[in-house]
């Protein structure tokens, strides 16, 4: 069993951290009354508590309260214990490094898989995939492994972004990065514009939001995806 709400970002361009979400998140999470906060990726290197802070004000307009993990002697027992989760954006080297020296990464999953829950955004997000390597960011921390929790059988690549035309821009696009990827492995990669998530209920994976989706397999060409689309199969 599993209840995800898998999000490209938690902020879209106009609106306040999280709103565009807090419907959702307010049926969501409707019957926990208290969210763990997994703060360890830490956006722009801030703190934990000041990360957990900016998350409670936001879940405090669907009248959630919020609890950031780093604050339990015991991380993985207090997953266990959760009645709903979320894990924020930020750099995922450093969100992935923390989870596992914690001992939250296999905690997080097997809750998981009760039906607990769950949201993440960006860095969150790619953590629910089978592998943390289609990230964007920097690698400032070197975790033990890439492989994370599997709860969907592809990659993610939040904040997907489309080659603008008429750019000056020299480097690489997102989908060059995503064909170096699958130069060397197999598995499909999922890219979450933004204000795009997945609805994850049991086995069911839905895209959700008003964008199509690009979908990346290993010597194929991309396709794109359009919103309610049934992703459960996909592999």
């Amino acid at each position: 069993m599993k209840n995800l709400i898998i999000a490209s970002t938690s902020t879209i361009y106009g609106l306040g951290y999280l709103e565009y979400l807090l419907p959702i998140l307010k049926e969501h999470f409707k019957n926990a009354d208290t969210v763990i906060f997994i703060p360890y990726a830490r956006p722009g290197g801030i703190s934990h508590d000041d990360y957990t802070a900016k998350v409670a004000e936001a879940f405090a307009k669907i009248n959630k309260k919020i609890v950031g993990l780093h604050t339990f002697k015991n991380p993985a027992e207090a997953i266990e214990q959760a009645q709903g989760i979320f894990t924020g954006g930020g750099n995922t080297f450093l969100l992935v490094k923390q989870l596992y020296k914690t001992g939250v990464m296999s905690a997080l999953k097997s809750t998981l898989l009760t039906g607990v829950p769950y949201l993440g955004c960006s860095a969150g997000s790619n953590i629910t995939g089978l592998t943390m390597e289609t990230t964007n960011d920097m690698p400032i921390v070197y975790p033990p492994s890439f492989q994370t929790l599997g709860l969907v059988p592809f990659n993610i690549n939040p904040h997907y972004l489309d080659p603008v035309e008429g750019s000056t821009h020299m480097g690489e696009t997102r989908e060059t990065r995503i064909n170096e990827f699958h130069a060397f492995n197999t598995q499909p990669v999922l890219g979450l514009r933004e204000g795009s998530w997945l609805e994850v209920r049991n086995e069911k994976i839905t895209l959700k939001g008003s964008l199509s989706a690009r979908l990346f397999r290993q010597n194929q060409e991309p396709l794109e995806l359009e919103p309610e689309v049934d992703l459960s199969d996909l592999a």
